[in-house]
């Protein structure tokens, strides 16, 4: 089953079950990627639904970030709810030992001479971590490791 296919599916299982939180958010997601698919005149597929759902998550992270500083909790509360209906939809998330593996393995195989590097390392990274890690995570994660690669070569 596409992913589409189950979001469609959850959104009528949310309907039926009278879950107003579940089906606000999975609306939310619905109308998101038929905007892109009319705006952009394609169909999307499952990495490009990911994509859809990893921007949805980052602004409502930012969204709990606001609301708690000015001392809404009840709304950082409603987002929190969102991104876990949103979770659903991505894979497992990588564990840090995994997130550490990966990058240590593309970065042997770049072999890279300098700072400027970590813009191909990232874009090696990308669509491994697509939906399965926090991508600021792992941007720190391979700085900090490209520095440790490159201090080793000098």
């Amino acid at each position: 089953m596409s992913l589409k296919a189950r979001i469609d599916a959850d959104v009528k299982q949310a309907m039926r079950a009278r879950d107003a939180q579940t089906l606000g958010t999975v609306r939310l997601l619905m109308a998101a990627i038929k905007q892109r698919e009319v705006d952009d005149k394609i169909v999307l597929d499952d990495a490009q639904i990911m994509a859809i759902i990893d921007k949805m998550l980052k602004q409502r992270r930012d969204s709990i970030a606001q609301f708690t500083q000015g001392g809404r909790l009840d709304l950082a509360d409603k987002e929190s709810a969102e991104i876990s209906v949103l979770q659903r939809y991505l894979p497992m998330p990588f564990s840090a030992s995994e997130v550490t593996e990966k990058i240590s393995s593309i970065l042997t195989s770049l072999a890279p001479t300098s700072l400027a590097d970590l813009g191909k390392l990232m874009a090696q990274l990308k669509p491994i971590f697509a939906g399965r890690a926090d991508m600021s995570v792992v941007s720190v994660e391979a700085k900090n490791m490209l520095n440790a690669y490159l201090q080793k070569a000098v």
